[in-house]
């Protein structure tokens, strides 16, 4: 409320000094005046986190075939979604509330969603010419059918089946259905009922029973109609057109191992051709020891060092294991069954869709206990013939993961030792290695952690598969899969101009590079943070062409299927990444989507990229984050938050949510703080030390641009960032406040923990991957010493506050007690939030929400002086909490 003062003017007073009060008083006035009129104006708001719950999302989005409609599911991080239709001039069109799932018809003329109701969804055609709705009440499920036509199979909550042609407006129904699968292109439904399971062809409207058992586990059908497989009672039948149902065999079978049995946990299905079915087997069922009655049986866990998977591991998978199966394939043409699966090679890759005689069998079963501490495995790779039920091999002890062709012409993999590409013919049954570190540095450049590194990946093949696309850092290689050609870089300037080009497939569908019309690439420029998108012609040696380009990040391409048009997202830190429409030209895109028009009535940051030189010499980057209306003449209070690099995302927009492990850095920025992320280069041995040796100088090189408060720097991390933060508290007292979310704090303890999310032992973080040490604890105990804020805790001054949740399945949340406790012991100030119940970091939206607030506060409190809230000051005790929030 203003407050107004009032001058009264004395009438004894004289003239003169009459005429000077006069002038004071209209002064005073028209200062009091310009006061209340800046007041007066509408201010921008701050975010705050019942804000920022509010944002919303695109988290789905459909172009119509013909391109000219767009659709997309818009969702609230709290609250109810919506779904809206747009035209191509960017017109809303239609909205619904609370929509699921989002489809156009193939034709363009109905949107199609589901919508949750009380007790069942319904199902929503919106005609999008009539611009009218039609509803079906009391869904269960639905499927769009769109190889058959404008076709959708809707399955009602009274069990009818209703297969609907929404071009012709016809419909076919089936009752008492209590599971349905439509072929994928012939027109023909497998329906199971209470007690029979029935091939409808819908076009003729007939029907034809398969089989009258009351129980029938698993069923497919083939992608033309014509075949049908399922399992009834622990049967395998097969239904194919013209031939009588028959039982393929299994048990006694000597194709198949001894005593085995069809496996009922497995799906069925078809090749792409309908001339193979798959299937699953297992060994019969263990039986237990029944001389031990059931409640003597002692509730004991035995861990042996020889067992190849870790016991810990087992625990967790035991039901899937229990369950555990093993491909098997029928050959319908020549009437073969084989077993492709066995327990010693359990996985297995199908070659051209399942149409091959051959597959991919890959074996861990000699690697598996040095997966423990290595962190990844080996693999022996075999191809199998289905024909002859014969395993020929391909590479034993493979560092790398082997893929097929799409045709299956090639199996392929990366070396990690090699740092190549290599390919297997299936036809010659020969490998070539088809790249070299010499010719094409394929792995990564920028690899910091101590293993050997990975590649960056691979475009495709061409359609006869005489070549396949391979990325390095920056170019596209087109390279022969057989050595017939040396390898061409098709892109020529990625790495003179430190642009990253990779290609966008605008057709999802299309399992090839089509080198008859030019390729869509996206580009990442390394020096400027800058993308956009281009084009190449393969047919023609000369650079790719700029389409667009700019200060933002471009993304999210998605071609109608019938024309030119195609959708895309744009964003930066300042702009939400809305939906635009446009066609391959990029000429006159149109904008469709405005997801979060309130972002106008806030406070608004901004990002810049800056560098600095490390304390080991190294010039590196990082983004800061200012204020809005932000003045270089003000002190402003900084948290710096980092994780490893993050200088790339500067044109990210970050959508503002009640993050599960972070600040939100729009609520901060929009708060008067300003914040920092800085890249982090590390050195195997001293992961600590790298973090502080980028950290610090960063710092010294803003507070010398003279806008930030050295007496209010806060620092940030979570997990790997959460260590970071914990280590930079016992080497400086720059910081006047950290928050810490599972944090390792003492390496040595956590080397030998459990990663309880998955069973897996904690060594190989340490010795292989992010912890960076590179050593077990006995071969060089310094370094994770060194390395572990436990051991210097004594030297900590910043107050801490530390999230660490009881069902952490990453980080052993007794890391974080450990971090409380010496701390505690020390009487340093110090706090711990636990949601428990939570994971490594929060899942209910109602803990992210906490956690912010409660992180806010323990920084403004620090950073801004604010007054301390009671749970920070006074405590809450464990009865307090079930009463009051202490905010």
């Amino acid at each position: 409320m203003a407050e107004f003062i009032i001058f009264v003017q004395n009438p004894t007073m004289d003239l003169k000094h009459s005429n000077k009060m006069k002038k004071l008083i209209i002064a005073f006035s028209l200062i009091i005046f310009a006061v209340l009129t800046i007041h007066a104006q509408p201010g921008k708001k701050l975010l705050t986190v019942n804000d920022i719950v509010k944002w919303n999302r695109i988290t789905d989005s459909k172009i119509s075939d013909d391109g000219k409609f767009v659709a997309v599911k818009i969702e609230p991080w709290k609250g109810k979604s919506v779904a809206k239709l747009y035209n191509s001039r960017g017109d809303e069109i239609f909205s619904a509330d609370s929509a699921k799932t989002i489809f156009f018809t193939p034709d363009s003329r109905y949107l199609v969603f589901n919508k949750a109701e009380k007790k069942a969804e319904s199902l929503i055609f919106y005609s999008i010419f009539k611009r009218e709705s039609v509803k079906r009440d009391s869904v269960i499920s639905f499927k769009m059918l769109p190889e058959w036509g404008n076709w959708i199979a809707v399955k009602s909550k009274d069990s009818v089946l209703t297969i609907l042609d929404l071009s012709a407006g016809l419909e076919r129904k089936y009752t008492g259905v209590a599971d349905y699968l439509p072929a994928k292109k012939g027109k023909s439904v497998l329906i199971k009922t209470k007690d029979k399971l029935i091939l409808f062809q819908v076009e003729s409207n007939k029907t034809t029973e398969l089989s009258s058992a009351k129980k029938t586990d698993k069923m497919s059908i083939s992608d033309d109609g014509h075949n049908a497989v399922w399992i009834s009672n622990g049967e395998l039948w097969l239904k194919s057109e013209g031939s009588e149902s028959k039982q393929i065999i299994v048990k006694g079978n000597s194709s198949f191992p001894n005593g085995w049995k069809v496996s009922e946990n497995r799906e069925l299905h078809f090749s792409e051709d309908g001339s193979k079915m798959y299937f699953g087997t297992a060994p019969a069922d263990k039986q237990r020891d029944t001389t031990i009655a059931k409640d003597e049986w002692p509730a004991v866990q035995v861990w042996n060092w020889k067992e190849k998977t870790q016991f810990t591991i087992q625990v967790i998978d035991k039901e899937k294991d229990k369950k555990r199966s093993f491909l098997a394939v029928y050959d319908l043409k020549n009437d073969i069954a084989n077993q492709i699966e066995s327990p010693i090679a359990d996985h297995s890759i199908m070659l051209d869709k399942g149409n091959s005689d051959y597959s991919v069998v890959i074996s861990n079963d000699n690697y598996k206990l040095a997966e423990m501490w290595e962190g990844k495995t080996k693999y022996d790779v075999f191809l199998f013939n289905s024909l002859l039920g014969r395993n020929t091999s391909v590479t034993n002890g493979l560092s790398g993961e082997v893929r097929v062709s799409p045709k299956g012409s090639f199996l392929y993999w990366y070396s990690l030792p090699d740092s190549s590409w290599f390919a297997f013919s299936v036809s010659r049954l020969k490998e070539y290695r088809i790249t070299s570190p010499t010719v094409i540095q394929v792995s990564d450049e920028e690899n910091d952690v101590p293993e050997m590194p990975s590649s960056y990946q691979i475009a495709g093949w061409n359609e006869d598969e005489s070549a396949l696309y391979v990325y390095d850092r920056y170019d596209i290689w087109r390279v022969s899969p057989d050595n017939v050609f040396t390898p061409e870089r098709i892109t020529f300037n990625g790495r003179e101009n430190r642009i990253i080009y990779r290609v966008v497939r605008l057709d999802p569908n299309q399992e090839y590079i089509d080198e008859k019309n030019p390729l869509f690439l996206s580009s990442f420029n390394e020096t400027s943070k800058e993308s956009g998108f281009y084009s190449l012609n393969l047919n023609r040696r000369e650079e790719p062409k700029q389409i667009i380009s700019g200060p933002f990040i471009y993304g999210n391409v998605k071609k109608a299927a019938s024309s030119g048009e195609m959708i895309f997202t744009k964003e930066s830190f300042e702009q939400f990444p809305d939906l635009w429409l446009s066609n391959i030209s990029f000429k006159k895109p149109v904008k469709i989507t405005n997801a979060n028009p309130q972002q106008s009535e806030f406070n608004w940051g901004t990002a810049e990229l800056i560098n600095w030189t490390t304390l080991e010499g190294k010039v590196i980057e990082g983004v800061i984050y200012k204020p809005a209306d932000f003045d270089p003449a003000k002190k402003y209070p900084m948290i710096v938050n980092f994780y490893e690099k993050n200088s790339s995302t500067l044109y990210s927009y970050r959508i503002p949510e009640a993050h599960r492990s972070t600040i939100d850095y729009h609520m901060y920025t929009s708060n008067g703080y300003v914040v920092f992320n800085p890249d982090i280069y590390y050195k195997e041995g001293y992961p600590g030390e790298s973090a502080y040796n980028c950290v610090m100088p960063a710092i010294s090189t803003i507070l010398n641009m003279g806008f930030v408060d050295k007496s209010k720097i806060g620092a940030q991390g979570h997990s790997w960032g959460g260590y970071q933060v914990a280590y930079l508290a016992t080497r400086t007292s720059l910081f006047a406040a950290i928050e810490s979310g599972a944090p390792v704090v003492n390496m040595i303890s956590a080397y030998g923990g459990i990663r309880w999310g998955t069973g897996h032992n904690r060594s190989f973080q340490y010795e292989h991957e992010q912890s960076r040490i590179g050593k077990t604890p006995w071969e060089s105990p310094l370094r994770y010493i060194e390395n572990s804020p436990i051991f210097s805790m004594d030297k900590v001054t910043t107050p801490i506050l530390i999230m660490a949740n009881d069902k952490d399945g990453h980080v052993p949340w007794y890391q974080g007690i450990e971090y409380f406790t010496s701390l505690k012991r020390l009487q340093k100030p110090v706090w711990l939030l636990n949601y428990s119940g939570e994971v490594h970091w929060p899942q209910k939206i109602e803990n992210k929400i906490d956690f912010q607030k409660r992180m806010m506060q323990f920084f403004n409190h620090y950073l801004k002086c604010e007054k301390m809230p009671k749970w920070m000051d006074e405590g809450l005790s464990a009865v307090d909490l079930d009463f009051e929030l202490g905010y």
